[in-house]
């Protein structure tokens, strides 16, 4: 008789979910404190040395030195985090598993967020800063800026009877970002200051991140313990993979379930369906079904960062047109006919026709506008700036049409909030970016754009805008349409005129975070903020402003009205005359304030568009009020080019005045209770916001943090004291092919290596030139101090000063001008080798005012014949021939200054000159703009005299004993590969000698 065969029983381990919890807690800890045991054991003086000092003033590591330097650490520590990677997306899972709500989508948005984040640690774990800096940098600040939403999000979900929890979490969270501001501080202190000891202080904040995150996950061990979770793992004995199992059951959670409907899915081994109206379970697949619930849960939070993101191309698009259509009216220096298309942005007229007004409110209809305006983002692939420009044009048409309906929906607060953090967005994306945002035409990947990545994920929020449910969550509010409060027909002009100047407004001043620090900005010794360094205060200000209407619509649905009472119109005119009539710190408090009201009055006044019921006709007046001011702005500074602009010369302060009263039109006035459409917002979209706002605000910090130069400020040849500065007139930073040139700027001055750089026609904070700083890349990249000169509210081109030597002391000085275009200078006392050297960098009037070059060249003698007899460098744009005599500018400012000529024999000049006393010049080169700019750029290189001596003699003859490059040292030679007979480079070479011009030092001379 046959056996039977013998039966195969099936082991089944239980295992409390809390353990797991317990789990990545202890591999945590054991990962980083057994790599900093083994660190301070093994390789002690080697971890805590660092670029400034080593020890005894730095005596305890930094993270990244213990975890990713030296072995055997390095390899322990790595071993233990992959082993604690199972854990970490174990924890968020079941974390998920527990705070899920059908009535929320934030449970799902914070499991997105910690999935990321366990990636981004994964990335900077591994990839060191060893290994390569800059991605360790951008996974550590991922990883920094996701623990906001996770942190936030997981305190939000935690159940209110769960009071140690609780509590455990929001200290160790508020620890974690209260920490990260003495550790920014240190940093600063280290990188910027270079202090010996610094990076120990930085490094004891650095560890108490890592703890606070540790110990702030690990309070979901209580939570699971107290939810007494389980997790079975079932497995056969004949190794049978399909008769495997994992179940996750919660004895808690079933207690309180009251339907299967309502029950948490807590047997992922069974599935609910419905069968003769009565719900029953069948058993199905544990992973059939589960990725889809997941994206369903997260849905909501996709749509939302979808929407986000297309507010930040809106403003991407608009604040792009203006730089794309200037740029052949900088070439023509007055009106060239393609300021038309600055029209386009009057298309919400089109909405006048009924049926195209219909189709644009369809879905299909908008997302076809949003496919459109991809042109806009698209238009940096066409090599012409004109099909540029008629692609950017078409792109803001489109946009403006799809803004105006948007704003004038059924759900006008929540897309006046996204206007707000979209306009937040793409000012953040400057910021990080060198103030370019990075989608804009004018940039390409050459010049620091990012425009496939852009042109992607719009793509990508496309698809999920045309591909979401008809009842988007985060879009719905509490009322319809029939409910909205309607204005009187009377008051849609008023609106309208507000709307227009709110626009305007936006983009004038708070489209870049350091407009407002060129604003106030008055030189050395600084005080006031610097852009670099105090860009995200603007940032904060605008999150404050925006947080406003939020906070009061949490109060009452109607409080957000109180923003448009008349006291608050009184604070932000308050605000606006500190901002125009004062410097420095004051002056910039002014501005910080005007940022919050400007930002917390976005939401009521596009509710009250909304009220008004008008769409076509308040958009195109609105915008038709928009383009009144851009020309008027323009003209304050440009009135020189056009007919009848001296009416706007330098009145900046009339066209802030007449900004103020166009906002007050919008503002309650009379007694009557003002009705605007209820901002109260649900659960989903109020918690996006309000996540949206925190990540902005702390990714700005990041961003400074990351961004601040840490490149050692010192000059090139300290050892023979050499000086090898250059003047050279950028032409706004757009190149000959309508490009960014910052970039192709710092190439070439980093190959002349420039200690002392005058650059000119550089005041960019304008709506026609983007709101951008030259400045940045050279001074993040080459090291410089920077005077940025004369700001916006002086009206001029701009002048900027480079300094590889500390700037002592500045002023700044507007020239004479009577008739022509308002001059700027910035004379500078700099530290060179110990001796005090004025440098002076100016631009002058044009050919066509002759008496303002006069008048211009005796006001710059002046300043250089008081000086004396310290010695002078003057870099600057002179309209004038050599030697020619009075009322000339070259012999008033030769004669007049006391100051040499770089070289006299030189007739092949008109606008650049160099001009020095009491320094040894040894060369003197002209190289070649490239397709930079419409000049070119002037090289003098000098010798500091040793300190205490000054030249010893200064003859003509002496100083002009010409020589070949050989008979000079070769800390004196330029560099030879832009030679003509050497092909230059990047178009570059020396011309009108073909050679740098080289000459010996007198006899005697003392160095």
């Amino acid at each position: 008789m046959a056996s039977l065969p013998e039966r195969r029983i099936p082991t089944r381990l239980v295992l409390d979910a809390s353990r797991v919890a317990r789990a990545h807690t202890v591999l945590a800890f054991a990962a980083f404190l057994s790599a900093l045991f083994l660190g301070c054991a093994l390789h002690y003086k080697k971890i805590v040395k660092n670029g400034v000092a080593g020890y005894p003033e730095e005596w305890f590591p930094s993270v990244s030195a213990t975890i990713g330097d030296w072995y055997p650490e390095r390899n322990i520590f790595q071993i233990l985090i992959a082993l604690n990677s199972g854990p970490r997306l174990a924890l968020a899972f079941l974390q998920y598993y527990l705070h899920r709500n059908a009535a929320s989508s934030l449970p799902g948005f914070v499991l997105l967020s910690g999935i990321l984040r366990t990636f981004s640690c994964g990335g900077w774990v591994y990839i060191t800063s060893t290994d390569d800096h800059d991605a360790h940098d951008v996974l550590m600040i991922s990883y920094i800026v996701l623990n906001v939403p996770w942190m936030f999000g997981t305190i939000a979900c935690t159940p209110f009877q769960h009071v140690h929890i609780l509590r455990k979490r929001r200290l160790m969270a508020t620890a974690f970002f209260t920490a990260m501001i003495p550790m920014i501080y240190f940093f600063v202190q280290h990188k910027v200051h270079r202090i010996p000891g610094a990076y120990t202080h930085y490094s004891f904040f650095e560890w108490g991140l890592i703890f606070f995150d540790v110990m702030f996950d690990s309070a979901v061990e209580s939570e699971l313990k107290s939810a007494d979770l389980k997790l079975a793992v079932g497995l056969s004995l004949d190794g049978n993979a399909e008769s495997n199992e994992i179940t996750v059951s919660s004895e808690t959670r079933h207690a309180d379930t009251k339907s299967i409907e309502n029950a948490p899915l807590s047997h992922l081994n069974e599935k609910t369906v419905q069968h003769d109206g009565k719900l029953q379970r069948q058993d199905s697949s544990p992973r059939q079904g589960i990725w889809r619930y997941v994206f369903q849960k997260t849905r909501p939070a996709l749509d939302f960062c979808s929407d986000l993101y297309l507010s930040f191309v809106y403003w991407s698009i608009l604040t792009s047109l203006t730089p794309t259509l200037f740029y052949f009216s900088v070439w023509e220096l007055g009106i060239a006919g393609h300021e038309l298309a600055l029209l386009s942005v009057l298309s919400p007229a089109l909405l006048a026709i009924p049926p195209f007004m219909e189709w644009c409110c369809t879905r299909a209809g908008r997302a076809i506008l949003h496919v459109l305006s991809i042109s806009g983002l698209a238009a940096y692939a066409l090599g012409s700036p004109l099909h540029r420009l008629l692609a950017v044009t078409f792109a803001a048409a489109i946009c403006n049409v799809g803004a105006a309906v948007d704003w004038t929906g059924d759900n006008s607060g929540y897309q006046s909030m996204l206007m707000g953090l979209g306009f937040m967005l793409s000012s953040l994306a400057k910021h990080a970016n060198h103030s370019n945002n990075p989608v804009w035409p004018i940039v390409h990947e050459q010049s620091g754009g990012y425009n496939k990545t852009g042109a992607l994920l719009m793509c990508l929020a496309i698809f999920n805008y045309a591909t979401r449910p008809a009842d988007k969550p985060t879009t719905h509010t509490e009322r319809d349409a029939r409910s909205i409060p309607q204005e009187p027909a009377q008051r849609w002009l008023p609106t309208a005129i507000s709307l227009g100047t709110m626009l305007f407004t936006l983009h004038c001043l708070l489209a870049d975070p350091s407009t407002l620090i060129a604003w106030s900005w008055t030189g050395y010794p600084i005080n006031g903020p610097v852009p670099h360094l105090h860009g995200s205060l603007t940032h904060i200000a605008q999150v404050l402003g925006l947080s406003l209407p939020v906070f009061l619509g949490g109060i009452s649905p109607d409080a957000p009205g109180y923003l448009l009472h008349p006291v608050w119109f009184i604070y932000g005119c308050a605000s606006s005359y500190v901002m125009y009539a004062f410097r420095d710190w004051l002056g910039y408090a002014g501005g910080w304030n005007f940022s919050v009201f400007m930002m917390s009055i976005i939401p009521p006044v596009l509710q009250r568009v909304a009220a008004s019921r008008c769409t076509a006709k308040t958009f195109f007046t609105a915008w038709l009020v928009a383009c009144i001011f851009t020309v008027a702005n323009v003209f304050t500074v440009a009135y020189a080019f056009v007919p009848g602009g001296e009416i706007f010369r330098e009145r900046s302060d009339m066209v802030l005045f007449a900004q103020m009263a166009g906002l007050a039109l919008v503002f309650r006035w009379s007694s009557r209770r003002l009705r605007l459409p209820s901002l109260t917002l649900h659960g989903p979209a109020q918690s996006f916001i309000r996540s949206a706002i925190v990540v902005l605000s702390i990714a700005s910090l990041v961003v400074t943090m990351y961004r601040w130069p840490t490149v050692v400020i010192k000059p090139h040849r300290p050892g023979p004291r050499i000086v090898r500065s250059g003047i050279w007139t950028v032409h706004f930073g757009i190149d000959n092919d309508g490009r960014d040139s910052q970039r192709r700027i710092r190439d070439l001055i980093k190959d002349m290596e420039l200690d002392v750089i005058g650059l000119l026609e550089t005041d960019l904070h304008r709506t026609v030139f983007g709101n951008r700083d030259l400045t940045r890349v050279m001074a993040e990249e080459l090291g410089f101090y920077v005077d940025i000169g004369p700001g916006p509210n002086s009206h001029t081109w701009g002048a900027v000063l480079l300094s590889k030597f500390p700037i002592v002391r500045s002023t700044h000085h507007l020239l004479p001008s009577p008739r022509g275009e308002l001059a700027p200078a910035i004379e500078a006392v700099l530290d060179m080798y110990g001796t005090e050297i004025t440098v002076l960098v100016a631009h002058n009037g044009q050919e066509e005012t002759p008496l303002d070059r006069e008048l211009q060249a005796t006001e710059l003698a002046r300043i250089m014949v008081e000086s004396y007899p310290r010695p002078v460098i003057f870099l600057g744009y002179v309209v004038t021939k050599p030697l020619a005599s009075r009322p000339a500018p070259y012999e008033i400012m030769v004669t007049d200054g006391r100051v040499h000529d770089i070289d006299e024999q030189d007739w092949d000049r008109w606008c650049e000159y160099i001009l020095y006393r009491g320094l040894y010049r040894t060369s003197y080169a002209r190289v070649s703009r490239s397709t930079i700019t419409d000049t070119e750029l002037q090289i003098g290189q000098f010798v500091v005299p040793k300190y205490g001596y000054g030249v010893t003699d200064d003859s003509h003859d002496a100083r002009y004993l010409r020589a070949w490059k050989e008979e000079l040292p070769e800390d004196h030679w330029f560099p030879l590969e832009y030679y003509p007979e050497m092909g230059g480079k990047r178009g570059h070479h020396y011309h009108v000698f073909n050679t740098p011009l080289y000459y010996k030092l007198p006899e005697g001379a003392v160095l």
